[in-house]
């Protein structure tokens, strides 16, 4: 396979989990930290968050930025290969606002 080839299912390995489209989804409103994304993704559990953020991360869709605080503050945004996602994951919630119950 090619590099420049890309299946769909490619792509949905890097935002098909439950949880990534949400997350991604919050955070186009601006830098959050571990805990405000906790709280607007409704229905994630610890864990789960943690291993989602690990994922988007290693893919280039999120960057974390770790502050020497105590305890260590640490803040999730998009970068520009996440932006691009954007129009994407709205025009699936406009889809699912129509169609879905």
């Amino acid at each position: 396979k090619s590099q420049n080839t890309c299946s769909l299912k490619d792509v949905l390995d890097v935002i098909g989990g439950k949880w990534a489209m949400p997350i991604i989804y919050n955070l186009s409103k601006g830098k959050l930290r571990f805990k405000e994304i906790e709280r607007t993704v409704e229905g994630i559990n610890t864990r789960m968050l943690v291993k989602e953020l690990k994922n988007l991360e290693a893919n280039g869709i999120i960057t974390r930025e770790v502050f020497a605080t105590v305890p260590p503050t640490v803040e999730y945004t998009l970068t520009k290969k996440g932006e691009k996602l954007l129009p994407s994951i709205k025009s699936l919630h406009q889809w699912g606002e129509m169609y879905t119950l």
